[in-house]
């Protein structure tokens, strides 16, 4: 037990910054990690669903875009707009209600019989994890020392592709006896357990608790420094006004001061591209490889192969990321992941060049995305991380609304799987390029 007490203008940050990693620090990692994979597992169940959805509710191939997009624009709403009010009320706090918003929408949908109904519980839900997903990754790099901060972050969010892994395995066993409703009943009751989990081990994020300055907040830091196994605070910091008054539109403008405003337009340019084509590639892939004459098995393991080369992908970004520059390692899979995706649009429809294309394809392009996560959260102060981070998970996530949709209609339309990846390539060669202007370390 650590009882040395510290003065009060020592930094919080620093103790961490400087610190080895405890425990609870790994716990904090792995517990975001896992609500990350059931976000991922609920998001891509659409994925694997879609068919047997269309099927039983009559549901054509352009309404289907749009239901598959429906999660998606809840996503950007809740990342935009409840993710920065954790800035304010603790990370906490909206984690747990963003647990709940998404346990409930998901058991619900579990048993709508009808598109409307539908199309709206998976905004709800998509709500949930936009809010979730933004919260996380501040704490996840609050809590984590400076050289594993960016390490942290992308282990963090590697829990989305993990949660994708997650949902091919499970719907084969799922879904031919339960059918897609189980796959909504399993994800909700799972996520409603770990809500429980949650409450009873995640700390509260120190930063907000010395800014804000809560009831018991100098209590509620020791225990956690004392789990932490850091030397506890004597008293806490003065006060300061602007920490007390500050807003979610205060936090906004933030973004646009003259330190932040570049890197912001950058970010958000960068995450709107990757994301009109990872939500396509996330939607569409088991549905293009049934159309273009492979099984639903074929269909199925390609998803998985896409997001195990992700989960690949990421923590090769994270360990590189604590050697050499962080942008310019995002600019590079970026990149070579559209080349990659111009290859798969020009290879012959050969199950055994496809797949491996896939799987190379997820490495380079999920790994280089999950590291814009970690970008963004070290471009902002913690004050307004969420915030920060939010709004470019938001606004990006525009493209993840557009993507899916617009490949609907092309595939109504009649055009070819090679020509939908010809076409979702240019985004990511762009944001590769972009990425490198960033500069982050």
């Amino acid at each position: 037990m650590v009882n040395t007490a510290q003065p009060a203008n020592d930094s919080l940050s620093s103790l961490i910054d400087k610190g080895s990693v405890s425990a609870l620090q790994i716990t904090i990692i792995i517990l975001c990690m896992i609500l990350n994979m059931l976000d991922g597992f609920d998001i891509t169940a659409m994925s694997i669903v879609n068919t047997a959805v269309a099927s039983e509710l009559q549901i054509t191939p352009d309404r289907l875009g749009l239901l598959s997009s429906a999660a998606l624009f809840g996503m950007a709403c809740g990342a935009m707009f409840l993710a920065p009010l954790s800035d304010i009320f603790g990370r906490k706090r909206v984690i747990l209600t963003s647990v709940l918003m998404i346990s409930i929408s998901i058991i619900l949908t579990a048993n709508t019989s009808s598109y409307a109904s539908f199309f709206v519980l998976r905004i709800i839900s998509g709500l949930g994890v936009g809010a979730m997903l933004a919260s996380q990754a501040a704490l996840a790099i609050e809590y984590s020392p400076e050289r594993f901060k960016a390490l942290s972050v992308t282990l963090v969010t590697s829990g989305y592709p993990l949660g994708g892994m997650f949902t091919a395995v499970i719907g084969d066993f799922i879904m031919p006896e339960y059918g897609w409703r189980g796959m909504f009943w399993f994800g909700g009751v799972l996520t409603l357990l770990m809500g429980i989990l949650v409450f009873l081990v995640l700390p509260e994020s120190l930063n907000y608790l010395s800014r804000r300055q809560p009831a018991n907040a100098l209590q509620k830091i020791n225990k956690i420094l004392q789990k932490l196994g850091k030397p506890l605070l004597a008293a806490l910091p003065p006060l300061q006004e602007e920490n007390t008054q500050g807003s979610a539109l205060g936090n906004f403008k933030t973004m646009f001061a003259e330190q932040y405003w570049r890197k912001t337009v950058l970010l958000w340019t960068t995450f709107l591209l990757c994301f009109s084509t990872l939500y396509f590639l996330f939607t569409w892939i088991p549905a293009l490889m049934e159309f273009s004459g492979f099984t639903p098995e074929t269909g199925r393991t390609a998803f998985f192969l896409f997001n195990l080369g992700g989960v690949i992908g990421i923590y090769m970004l994270g360990i590189i990321s604590t050697t050499y520059k962080l942008s310019n390692i995002v600019c590079s899979f970026l990149f070579f992941a559209g080349l990659l995706l111009i290859a798969f649009a020009a290879s012959p429809n050969e199950e055994l060049i496809l797949l491996s294309l896939v799987f190379l394809i997820g490495l380079l392009f999920q790994g280089g995305f999950t590291g814009l996560y970690a970008v963004a959260a070290k471009v902002y102060p913690a004050d307004i991380r969420s915030t920060g981070v939010g709004w470019s998970i938001g606004l990006g996530r525009i493209g993840a609304v557009i993507g899916p949709g617009v490949a609907g209609f092309m595939i109504a339309a009649g055009l070819s799987m090679s020509v939908n990846f010809y076409i979702f390539a240019v985004p990511v060669v762009l944001a590769g390029i972009i990425a490198f202007r960033l500069h982050v370390r």
